[in-house]
């Protein structure tokens, strides 16, 4: 919980607002000039450092008490009132902990897990390509498009993911999409033609956009704020560690006679793994809420957060009451006019605008095209058939050793500063294209050394980078259009993916590999996002979700002046030192 206003009239509105009071107490409650969470003498009480006072005064004004025992009343009828089928359509095996941040961090976990499987399906046609290519006789143009099919299939996919998420909700989403993940690795497996292998590609995909934007949604809405960057962070640190299981499993397969075929399959392993997980694991307590099933919300919540502490007993309330307001706007609106309000609305329009940018910048950088042409490109800088899929590790763990800084820390240094990693991986990129100025034939040990200290520089700073590509969406967008924003997000990012993955080979062959990497990967990242993050881009850490609302109701210019008044502080500071 944040601090609370200064403003004594303002402080009482949100509070009232927070314990879901009526619109006769808000009012009577913003008429009264007197201090509710400030003394005499000008202190201001926080939830969490003055739990004794904060917990008199709610209880006095807004019946606190009484109203977590109206929700725990609404908790007991939902479970005496829940029959058999309706806990096997809730695709779930109960499970609490004494202790509920072991909840949280074991949801977080599970969800989480399924970057695995977006990472090995990304990582996985590198090595099965070399094979691949030759048993089925493919064409460049053919094997540029199995590569380059399943972010297609990942727009496919992410377009589909708002209906599954508003009808059938973000964990059951999650499951749909391993279904998809296992179909489309037994099309991939057993192939025999390029048209097979296009269809499993596609499908695979399909489950990747579905997950992609699902997993962060469902994540931020269901943990606090305090670990919610890192939590999500972690679905990051699973794609990379997927990608660097996929260049192990090639190695381990690239023997074999048709070994290609086990590459492609492994899927399999780590979708029944996922899919067994998330039969432990709550609906999202936003989204029950959402649906108007507060009861049933209420018992997810009590296993995830401890609701003795009144700083969960307030959000809880304020998400209720911000649910409520959300269906009063909407009500006469139909489906597809809500949808709308994500361009119409300036708060809606701003998070927008903020979550593409921030998409955009990861994928137009050049990470999936690096990333599915790795052993080509190790080929390419002097290393045979078997030492490219083996190198192409080197890749793969730089990427993942790098998202755990952003596990561990981003929450603590915040947003702001973390997206400035964006310096450090362009340096990397200066360093892979001069690798590949070097001549191969009279240098190659410093051809591939400093080809692959810049791919190491590179994959480690965008591991850290690329969290934020899924942070920020899933905390930036308000409830009603969670669902529709992070579809736009993910069609966006997939889009990318497939514009510069199948494009990579004409790209390459028009601006040579040293312009490509230097003049437009690094160039966007310098000209367009260094001076985008350091004026555009708000500070959300450690804000509840509804908390982030108020950021983006404000104009993006008070944005720009902050961030500008900031800036100017830090650098006067830095300039005394």
């Amino acid at each position: 919980m944040s601090k609370l206003f200064e403003d004594s009239n303002k402080e009482s509105a949100e509070i009232a607002s927070a314990a879901g009071s009526s619109q006769d107490d808000l009012k009577a409650s913003t008429q009264h000039n007197e201090d509710v969470f400030i003394d005499p003498q000008g202190a201001k009480y926080d939830l969490e450092l003055d739990p004794g006072v904060t917990h008199d005064m709610l209880n006095k004004r807004f019946n606190l008490d009484g109203e977590v025992a109206e929700l725990d009343q609404l908790g007991d009828s939902f479970k005496k009132e829940r029959t058999f089928w309706g806990k096997i359509r809730a695709l779930e095996f109960e499970t609490n902990f004494k202790n509920k941040q072991h909840m949280v961090y074991m949801l977080g976990a599970f969800a989480s897990f399924a970057g695995i499987l977006s990472g090995i399906d990304q990582s996985i046609i590198s090595g099965a390509s070399l094979g691949m290519n030759k048993m089925l006789d493919l064409s460049t143009h053919e094997a540029s498009l199995v590569s380059s099919l399943m972010p297609l299939g990942a727009m496919a996919g992410s377009i589909i993911m708002t209906p599954l998420n508003e009808w059938f909700g973000r964990k059951t989403s999650i499951i749909i999409s391993c279904l998809w993940y296992t179909l489309g690795a037994i099309l991939c497996a057993a192939a025999n033609s390029h048209h097979i292998m296009y269809a499993g590609r596609f499908i695979l995909g399909v489950g990747v956009g579905i997950e992609g934007g699902c997993v962060g949604i469902y994540v931020s809405e269901s943990v606090p704020s305090t670990v919610r960057g890192n939590l999500v962070s972690l679905y990051q640190f699973n794609i990379a560690l997927g990608e660097l299981f996929g260049y192990i499993i090639g190695i381990i397969f690239f023997d074999v006679y048709g070994g290609w075929r086990f590459m492609v399959g492994s899927s399999l392993v780590f979708s029944t793994i996922l899919l067994v997980g998330l039969f432990f694991l709550p609906e999202s307590p936003r989204w029950l809420v959402h649906k108007g099933r507060v009861g049933e919300a209420w018992n997810v919540w009590k296993r995830l957060r401890d609701t003795s502490q009144d700083t969960a007993r307030v959000e809880f309330l304020e998400m209720t009451q911000v649910a409520k307001q959300d269906e009063e706007l909407h009500k006469e609106e139909s489906r597809f006019q809500a949808w709308f309000d994500l361009v119409r609305i300036p708060r809606n329009r701003r998070a927008l605008v903020y979550a593409i940018m921030m998409i955009s910048l990861g994928q137009l950088t050049g990470i999936n095209a690096i990333m599915y042409y790795m052993s080509t490109l190790m080929q390419n800088i002097g290393f045979d058939d078997k030492q490219a899929v083996a190198m192409s590790m080197v890749g793969g763990a730089a990427l993942l050793i790098g998202t755990i800084p952003a596990i561990l820390w981003m929450d603590r240094f915040g947003r702001r500063t973390w997206s400035m990693t964006i310096i450090v991986f362009s340096l990397g990129l200066v360093l892979v294209g001069i690798g590949y100025k070097i001549n191969i034939n009279t240098h190659l040990a410093a051809a591939e050394g400093v080809y692959l200290s810049g791919q190491i520089l590179y994959n480690m700073a965008f591991g850290s980078y690329s969290a934020l590509t899924w942070v920020l969406p899933s905390e930036s967008f308000s409830l009603a259009t969670r669902s529709v924003g992070m579809t736009v997000c993910s069609t966006f990012l997939y889009l990318w993916a497939f514009t510069v993955t199948y494009n990579f080979e004409r790209m390459q062959n028009a601006m040579t590999y040293t312009g490509l990497t230097l003049g437009f990967y690094g160039g966007i990242a310098v000209v367009i996002g260094i001076p985008y993050q350091l004026f555009f881009m708000p500070e959300t850490k450690n804000k509840t979700l509804e908390e982030i609302d108020d950021i983006f109701s404000k104009p993006t210019r008070e944005i720009v002046k902050e961030n500008t008044r900031n800036m100017k502080r830090f650098l006067s500071r830095f300039g005394r030192k």
